[in-house]
């Protein structure tokens, strides 16, 4: 059974839910691949945009649902929902422009002898399983990017709830049906043992994850033991690192690291959750005051919680340099930020380096900042880096680091809140991703789910509309090598 809890007082809400059988998870997943092919071929744009008004249309229940069951709050909330919505808008975007089928065609020549050839992403035969994020009740949950990029794509989807928010979880998917052609497309499953069963059905092409490391390991070795390999997009860890040049202008640096590290509890996978920074006195008492003026709150789960206190205790053989407000709430925690230098780091970097999902961090100073690309060096992989400078010439070391090290790089800013957006990238280097070449947010999140097909002299009322000389649908193509725009 899935309990569903008030983080605010650790009480069970309602009655429980079942967890999903074996043979029901089958049928949801028979029933989603059965409705695939009459979604690839009906007009997706103008359904996912019904689904992003039908998000916004019942904010009022959504948020007030989520709330119950995360204590994330009402604007948090809301501008949650708003973010779903936006993303589905933003891929019926994507699919109107066309583009992401990639269309190339390349004419047969006599000399060279050269045969027509064309190509082109088709949707992956399948189903897309997702399993849906925690600290996200929306935005990466059954009305996330994974749902709405796979449903872009031509993937009719089957998404295994998060335990930490089961009834959101339903009604977030009965109102994405309700504004499906086939109800069938969205399937939903709850449970350990579904999820196991999802990750291994051979309907299921594709799996999405986010998560934690060891969630994400947990799924991939599942897709291991499948007779037919199939792709894992899973975002896992990331630690985030922020590096503050003496260059760096002070001005509100240590407010924007305190905002930004307690940001949702630190409960968001672009926490950052080490800081870098000159041996500067003044800095680092700004840096706790900061700290010091923030309060803490409950978590999602008590399992969060459990984890975020198992990470400070990691952490407790270092100098504490603040400590937030005590949140309240029978799921809370109170933000707590540590000091070292940079060679006591280095010594234990494994260790010091690993992250600690919530409000916590590590701030490392050093002295020398030509000290600091080797250390760099030897971080794993995040989703962001930031650098903090206002002297370009000197972040460029650091810099050609940290591209190395994660997938979104940010100057002079803070990497809590990922911009649905055309060029944003969210994935990077392992931990981080199981694919750093894919984004889990953004336009380009539908490559995911797509796969290529080359044509070679195929007869012209057999192409795909997108490879006919015609172009009737006006897209951008590449001909003979030339980039070819579409309609405007």
């Amino acid at each position: 059974m899935i309990h569903s809890y008030d983080p605010r007082t650790g009480e069970s809400l309602d009655e429980p839910l079942a967890s999903t059988s074996d043979e029901e998870v089958d049928a949801v997943v028979e029933a989603a691949r059965a409705a695939g092919p009459a979604w690839r071929s009906g007009d997706r744009a103008a359904v996912l945009d019904a689904i992003a008004g039908a998000l916004e249309e019942n904010v009022e229940w959504l948020w007030q649902a989520a709330d119950a069951e995360t204590a994330l709050g009402e604007v948090r909330l809301r501008g949650e929902v708003a973010r779903a919505a936006g993303q589905f808008r933003l891929f019926a975007q994507v699919l109107r422009d066309g583009g992401y089928v990639e269309a190339v065609i390349d004419h047969a020549t006599a000399q060279p002898p050269v045969p027509d050839l064309r190509r082109m992403n088709h949707p992956l035969p399948g189903v897309a399983g997702v399993f849906a994020a925690s600290n996200f009740p929306f935005a990466f949950s059954v009305a996330g990017g994974d749902t709405a990029s796979a449903l872009a794509a031509g993937c009719p989807v089957v998404v295994k709830a998060h335990d930490g928010h089961p009834r959101t979880s339903e009604l977030s998917a009965e109102i994405i049906r309700g504004a499906l052609p086939d109800p069938a497309l969205l399937g939903l499953v709850r449970g350990l043992e579904a999820g196991r069963r999802l990750a291994q059905h051979p309907a299921v092409v594709a799996v999405g994850f986010t998560g934690s490391i060891p969630g994400g390991k947990a799924v991939q070795a599942l897709i291991a033991e499948r007779p037919d390999p199939i792709p894992f997009y899973g975002e896992l860890g990331s630690v985030n690192p922020v590096v503050v040049l003496p260059s760096a202008s002070r001005e509100g640096l240590a407010q924007g690291f305190a905002a930004s590290l307690t940001l949702g509890v630190g409960q968001f996978c672009t926490n950052p959750g080490l800081l870098f920074v000159p041996d500067d006195v003044e800095l680092l008492t700004s840096l706790a005051e900061a700290v010091a003026a923030t309060t803490g709150g409950p978590m999602l789960t008590e399992r969060m919680q459990g984890g975020f206190l198992r990470g400070l205790a990691r952490l407790d053989g270092l100098t504490s340099l603040a400590e937030g407000q005590p949140g309240e709430g029978a799921f809370a925690v109170t933000p707590k930020v540590f000091v070292t230098d940079l060679a006591a780091f280095a010594g234990n970097l494994q260790v010091l380096s690993e992250e600690c999902f919530g409000p916590a961090a590590v701030v490392v100073v050093y002295g020398d900042p030509a000290e600091l690309p080797a250390v760099l060096e030897r971080l794993d992989g995040s989703l962001t880096a930031t650098i903090h400078a206002t002297d370009a010439a000197e972040a460029r070391e650091s810099a050609e680091v940290l591209l190395r090290k994660a997938g979104r790089l940010i100057w002079n800013g803070w990497p809590t809140g990922v911009a649905v957006r055309w060029a944003m990238h969210h994935g990077g280097p392992w931990p981080a991703s199981t694919a750093a070449t894919h984004t889990s947010v953004g336009a380009a999140a539908i490559r995911r789910w797509l796969v290529p097909t080359a044509y070679q002299d195929w007869p012209a009322e057999l192409l795909p509309v997108e490879l006919r000389d015609d172009n009737p649908l006006g897209i951008p193509r590449r001909v003979d090598g030339v980039l070819v725009e579409g309609r405007p």
